[in-house]
């Protein structure tokens, strides 16, 4: 078999966990918000890696759909009252579309951000 006709497949839940990196470490995020749904599939997919002894990579805040090899991300996440929330998003979209293209070779179709709350600053 030739390297050529190698097909890779990567799993939406490592996409997940490599756009939930790219995204918390950009300038103004808080933190992933999971939501309720969030909550439950995390849970479910971190019980289902522990059972086969893997530790849970995290992604929380982050849903991820694949189509025909193409990539939408959905993040949910808190900005800080410092940082203007619309910059904060457009470059959380930089960023995620950035890293998981070079960690994956996906092609991000689309990344969508709500920002679902903005922190005070502490005082």
């Amino acid at each position: 078999m030739s390297a050529d006709s190698v097909d890779y497949v990567i799993a939406d839940p490592v996409i997940a966990s490599v756009a939930a990196r790219a995204a918390i470490t950009t300038p103004g995020v808080v933190r992933l918000e999971p939501g309720l749904r969030g909550l439950v599939t995390a849970w479910t997919r971190a019980a289902r890696q522990r059972w086969k002894g893997l530790d849970p990579a995290p992604a929380d805040g982050v849903r991820v759909r694949t189509t025909d090899g193409r990539v939408t991300i959905q993040i949910d996440l808190v900005t800080a009252a410092a940082d203007q929330a619309a910059a904060v998003g457009r470059a959380v979209q930089r960023a995620v579309t950035r890293f998981v293209a070079e960690q994956t070779g996906l092609v991000v179709a689309e990344v969508t951000v709500s920002i679902l709350d903005i922190e005070p600053a502490a005082r």
